[in-house]
C-alpha cells in the first residue's frame, strides 16, 4: 500500500514549517499521498472544536500525520482541550518517542545519543481537576496495561538501536502506589522479553536524579522509559544537548496510527517572519519514516542533512536557508550522506 499522510499545520509556525517538511518528504518518498485537514486553537476559534471529528477520520485514514504546532490560551476557555492532547487520546497514541542526539558543530556537546520513551495517555494529563475554593485536586492515572505497553515501546526501540541500557524513571519513594506500579509493570515486560535486548542492562532512578544527570551527564543514558509527566520535562531537558527545542523531533505512536510532530510550540513571536528553523519539522517527518513507514535508509538521509545544514550554520532567513540547505542534499548525487 502506498504511503499517506494527513498534513495539519496548525497554528502559528506550524504553518511555515510543516510545508517544508512536506517538500522535504516529497523528495525522497514521492509516492506519499497526503491529505489536508486543520486542528489547534485557530480552529477553535473558528469552530468552536480543537480537532474537528473529520480531522480525526482522515488521521485514521491516514495512519501517519504530522502535526505542526498548537497555541495555547494560557487560561481557562469553556470547551476547549489542547488539540495535541485530544489528538493523542482520542487515537490512542500512547507512545511519545523523542530522540536527542549530538551535532556536531550544533550542539553544544559531543557524545549524546538517547531516546526518551514516555507513555502518553495518562499520569496528570487524563485531566481530571477539580476545585473546592482555595483548593485544587488534580488525578493521576497509572494503569499496568498502559505502563507494560510502553515498556514494549522502549524495548523495540532498544531492539532497533542496539541499546546497551535500559533506564526506568520514576519517584516510587514518594509515589509508592502508581509510580510503584509502573516500575513493577516495566520490570515485568522486561524479564519477560525475548528480542535483540534480551538481558540488556536495566536501572533505575528517581526522577530528580534522572534530572541531574540529564544536565550533567547526559551521554550516561541510553534509552529512558518513563511516565506521562517526568518524560516531558526530561525530554524537553535532553533536547537542549541536540540544540534547543526549536530543532528537537517527536513522535506519537498508537498502533496503526501515528503523529509526528515538532515540539517547538507555535512561536506567535516569529511566525511569519521567516526566523523559525524547520529542522524540528523535518526530523519528526524522519521519525516517521523509520518507524511507520519502515524506511531507515531514508530516515538516515534526511537526519544527515539536516545535520550537514546546521552543522554548516544557520542564517537568516532561518526558514528558507535550512530548507535550501536540506533540499540540496536530498537531491545531490549522493543524497545526503557523503
Amino acid at each position: 500500500m502506498e504511503p499517506r499522510l494527513c498534513v495539519i499545520p496548525g497554528d502559528g509556525i506550524g504553518q511555515e514549517v510543516v510545508p517544508v517538511a512536506v517538500q522535504v518528504l516529497r523528495t525522497v518518498l514521492p509516492e506519499v499521498r497526503y491529505e489536508r485537514a486543520e486542528a489547534g486553537w485557530e480552529c477553535f476559534r473558528s469552530r468552536g472544536v480543537a480537532v474537528p471529528p473529520e480531522t480525526l477520520d482522515a488521521v485514521r485514514r491516514c495512519g501517519a500525520a504530522l502535526f505542526g504546532a498548537t497555541a495555547s490560551p494560557g487560561r481557562v476557555v469553556p470547551g476547549y482541550r489542547s488539540a495535541i492532547l485530544t489528538l493523542r487520546q482520542q487515537l490512542g497514541l500512547y507512545a511519545n518517542i523523542r530522540p536527542a542526539a549530538s551535532t556536531a558543530g550544533f550542539s553544544p556537546r559531543t557524545g549524546v545519543d538517547l531516546v526518551v520513551v514516555r507513555e502518553n495517555t495518562e499520569d496528570l494529563y487524563v485531566g481530571r481537576e477539580t476545585r473546592s475554593g482555595d483548593v485544587a485536586v488534580a488525578e493521576r492515572v497509572i494503569s499496568a496495561t498502559a505502563s507494560r505497553r510502553i515498556a514494549r515501546v522502549a524495548l523495540r526501540i532498544a531492539d532497533t538501536r542496539g541499546a546497551k541500557k535500559l533506564t526506568i524513571v520514576h519517584k516510587a519513594n514518594v509515589l509508592p502506589v502508581t509510580d510503584g506500579l509502573f516500575r513493577d509493570s516495566v520490570r515485568e515486560v522486561v524479564a519477560g522479553w525475548d528480542g535483540p535486548s534480551a538481558g540488556i542492562e536495566v536501572e533505575e532512578t528517581y526522577v530528580d536524579v534522572a534530572a541531574l544527570r540529564m544536565v550533567g551527564a547526559p551521554e550516561s543514558f541510553d534509552v529512558v522509559v518513563t511516565t506521562n509527566l517526568f518524560g516531558d520535562i526530561l525530554s524537553d531537558a535532553a533536547a537542549h544537548w541536540s540544540g534547543g527545542l526549536g530543532v528537537a523531533p517527536s513522535l506519537n505512536l498508537g498502533d496503526g496510527v501515528a503523529i509526528a510532530e515538532p515540539v517547538h510550540g507555535s512561536a506567535p513571536d516569529i511566525a511569519g517572519t521567516g526566523a523559525a528553523n524547520p529542522a524540528a519539522a523535518i526530523l519528526s517527518v524522519a521519525m516517521l519514516l523509520e518507524h511507520v513507514w519502515e524506511r531507515p535508509d531514508l530516515a538516515r538521509r534526511v537526519t544527515h542533512a539536516v545535520g550537514s545544514a546546521l552543522a554548516g550554520g544557520v542564517h537568516p532567513p532561518v526558514l528558507s536557508s535550512v530548507r535550501d540547505t536540506v533540499l540540496h542534499l536530498l537531491e545531490s548525487s549522493d543524497g545526503g550522506t557523503s
